[in-house]
């Protein structure tokens, strides 16, 4: 059984040989042979022209089968429709990789479809969207009447929902009830679309209102199919790269995805290379598990990944997906169209939720042979690849050779400006481009750390203590000699331009730079910056103080400056007082020294090591939701201005929380650390400095085991630090519901940068 799904060198054979080979496994039986070998399983005119209108043609398309899928433990051979070369090759060899570490781990729940009734000219809504609640049985009775068969099978109306949307052609409301159906093991599109007819008439009599439109939703989130995978270390190197830079290189390029939409919408395309093919090979509606796959990536306010990748406490690969997946394997396309009952016997699933989970382990196949290509090929080709056109274009290249120039700098691996106008002097002159220059190593790097506030916030900025500590995420900066200006370079997040001279054309943390350059003398000289940025924007871990302090090292190591790392953090300050206004300097501090601290601002300020016996198992955990942090705090600080004796006593009881806290990280008592982790949260909550975002995050954390939760950093937005016992477990549990999270320890020194 489990030798079904692999056949060596299938891709060698010839196809009459591929159709020999997948029966002689028992894939197909004799029947499906003779229809595949004599292609007698291809739709002709006839059928056709009985599945939709003025018929004309029959447009075929590839069917090729993706081997080696190992799913819960079973083999699957998974046929694929698709026309894009190198799809079927990556899912195989994906799951080839992925075989030998155990296959992928998949679940879906209950197919259940919702379909909408929007109810317009409602008397009285509130009334209304009562009396339908009360009378809900009676609703789902009747839409149960209308499909006795399905509910006999387990199936049909489970529930309903009312809710209240704004009118805005009429400056009304309306209401839309939600119809939750189990449709089993088929699509159930005109099943759901007929309930909704049916009890139309019925939530007229009971709302008052009028019924207009009756239809299904394609967003599916009531049945999701998830996917994960856990791959060690040792299994990633190829093609010259140590599985340490392949996994570090899937992961960055995750990061990437999470966090830009414009990046999201191709590494979701990827994914859906893989389940779309799957889709149309069994019949199902693609374009209903796109819309549905696309809308749910936009579900928080952003459009982010549909996967997550990230290291374990081993170093090995974790990859998990979570999309809405409705599929059917019974009904019309199965007698319409001959190909797709074939498949689906060649497939083996049993139900639509089987079908849904090997849809989604396949979706994350593609998406890691996708990335890992990037990963690989795309480190060898220079990390500015992708922006390899832009930069042509800010060269100021002609047309005429345009072309030329990008394929030389693609090339040269050196993807940058200047380079780029160099190579068009060359083309113009028919001259051989130059040997691209090395580059320095990363012992010219400057690093700073990013950083979690485990108690304190906000109330440091007024004198209070607070408790921070180093993460594992660092942004990195690298300083090269120019011939003009200043350049900034930050492919993560899409940066590359010359800094203007004139301060007020100067964006925030350009201006933030500035001061930097004009404390050390070095505003004229010309230079170009590279950042690379683990750190993610806005997302309360000290991004913009990690960007400071290694750019400052980054400069001393470049023009020996012999800084010393009071001088570095002293720079780094004056930086982040452009950046925030009025910050702490918690986040400089600890960006600079990475270690974990007691802090309180002050001249000088209080800076102590903070002694923690054993390391505390922690989780960070992020919204997605940029949080500005200069924002929050100048709320707070007009808050504070018309309440100041209110917002004193707030800040002195965060304080007490503070210093509680310092006695129980060092009596290593971590359940009482969590409880003032929690009340620390709640006084946080009280300064409006949360979200409904962040919210959703601190229960999520205590739901699944956290000791604490709270927000960290200044909030609006951004991340949660959560304590427990089982860091590993509870960061996968929050995964689990679609957000970002990774496991940390606090405690101990990082390395010295």
């Amino acid at each position: 059984m489990a030798d079904r799904s692999r056949i060596p060198r299938f891709y060698k054979l010839s196809v009459s040989d591929r159709v020999k080979a997948v029966r002689d496994r028992g894939l197909i039986s004799d029947a499906d042979f003779q229809e595949l070998a004599s292609g007698r399983h291809t739709l002709d005119t006839g059928a056709a022209d009985k599945m939709i209108e003025n018929v004309v043609g029959v447009m075929g398309l590839p069917m090729g089968l993706a081997l080696n899928f190992l799913i819960n433990a079973k083999p699957y051979v998974v046929p694929l429709v698709v026309e894009e070369p190198s799809i079927v090759a990556a899912l195989s060899s994906a799951a080839k990789l992925v075989r030998e570490c155990g296959g992928f781990e998949a679940s879906a729940t209950d197919p259940v479809l919702m379909g909408q009734i929007q109810v317009v000219d409602v008397p009285d809504i509130n009334q209304a969207k009562q009396a339908i609640l009360d009378r809900k049985q009676e609703v789902i009775n009747l839409a149960n009447s209308f499909h006795p068969r399905m509910v006999a099978r387990g199936g049909g109306a489970l529930d309903l929902e009312v809710c209240v949307h704004p009118l805005p052609s009429k400056d009304a409301q309306m209401l839309v009830v939600h119809l939750f159906v189990d449709t089993r093991n088929a699509m159930g599109a005109n099943l759901v679309n007929g309930m909704c007819e049916g009890v139309a008439s019925l939530i007229e009599t009971i709302s008052g209102g009028h019924v207009f439109l009756r239809i299904l939703s394609n967003l599916t989130d009531r049945a999701l199919a998830r996917a994960a995978v856990r791959i060690p270390v040792e299994l990633l190197a190829a093609k010259g790269y140590s599985g340490e830079q392949v996994r570090d290189g899937v992961v960055v390029a995750s990061d990437f995805a999470h966090v830009d939409p414009y990046r999201a919408a191709t590494h979701n395309k990827g994914i859906m290379n893989g389940i779309d093919p799957v889709a149309i090979a069994t019949g199902n509606d693609w374009r209903a598990i796109e819309a549905g796959a696309h809308a749910y990536a936009a579900r928080t306010g952003r459009y982010s990944s549909l996967t997550r990748w990230w290291a374990d406490a081993d170093g090995s690969l974790c990859g998990d997906i979570e999309l809405p997946i409705k599929v059917g394997i019974v009904g019309g396309p199965l007698q319409s169209n001959p190909t797709v009952a074939l498949n689906l016997r060649l497939l083996g699933v049993e139900t639509a939720t089987e079908l849904a989970q090997v849809m989604a382990a396949v979706g994350l196949a593609q998406n890691f042979a996708a990335i890992r290509a990037l990963a690989t090929d795309g480190i060898q080709q220079g990390h500015m690849t992708l922006h390899a056109r832009s930069v042509v274009t800010a060269a100021d290249t002609p047309n005429e050779i345009f072309d030329e120039v990008l394929e030389r700098l693609v090339q040269s691996g050196d993807i940058k400006i200047w380079k780029a106008k160099e190579i068009a002097l060359e083309v113009a002159s028919e001259q051989p481009p130059a040997q691209p220059v090395a580059r320095a190593g990363s012992e010219t790097m400057g690093t700073g750390y990013g950083k979690v506030v485990l108690l304190g916030e906000h109330a440091v900025v007024y004198g209070r203590h607070a408790i921070a500590a180093p993460i594992p995420m660092t942004v990195r900066a690298l300083v090269e000699d120019c011939d003009s200006g200043v350049h900034l370079i930050i492919p993560r997040w899409g940066v590359e331009y010359q800094l203007p001279k004139a301060s007020e054309r100067s964006r925030s943390f350009e201006r933030s730079a500035g001061v930097i350059f004009d404390q050390l003398g070095l505003a004229n000289t010309a230079m170009r910056i590279e950042v690379f940025p683990d750190v993610p924007r806005g997302m309360g871990l000290g991004g913009s103080a990690a960007l400071a302090v290694a750019i400052v090292r980054a400069l001393d190591k470049h023009f020996r400056l012999e800084l010393s790392d009071d001088d570095v953090n002293r720079l780094a300050f004056e930086s982040e007082k452009v950046a925030h206004g009025n910050p702490s300097g918690i986040d400089n501090t600890v960006a600079c020294y990475g270690r974990p601290i007691v802090f309180r601002p002050g001249e000088p300020p209080l800076l102590e090591p903070l002694n923690i016996p054993e390391p505390i198992q922690a989780v960070v955990a992020m919204t997605g939701l940029e949080g500005l942090t200069a924002k929050t705090v100048g709320r707070v600080r007009d808050a504070w201005r018309v309440n100041p004796k209110l917002y004193e006593r707030i800040f002195d009881e965060i304080d007490a929380i503070v210093l509680r806290g310092i006695e129980a990280i060092q009596d290593q008592d971590v359940p009482r650390l969590g409880e003032l982790m929690n009340v620390c949260h709640g006084l946080l909550n009280a300064l409006q400095v949360s979200t409904p975002e962040l919210e959703r995050l601190v229960a999520l954390a205590r739901e699944h085991g956290a000791l604490g939760a709270k927000l960290t950093g200044g909030g609006g937005g951004g991340s949660i630090i959560a304590v427990g016992r089982d860091a590993q477990a509870l960061a996968q549990a929050i995964r689990g519901e679609g957000y970002q999270a990774f496991p940390i320890t606090i405690g101990g020194a990082l390395d010295a940068p």
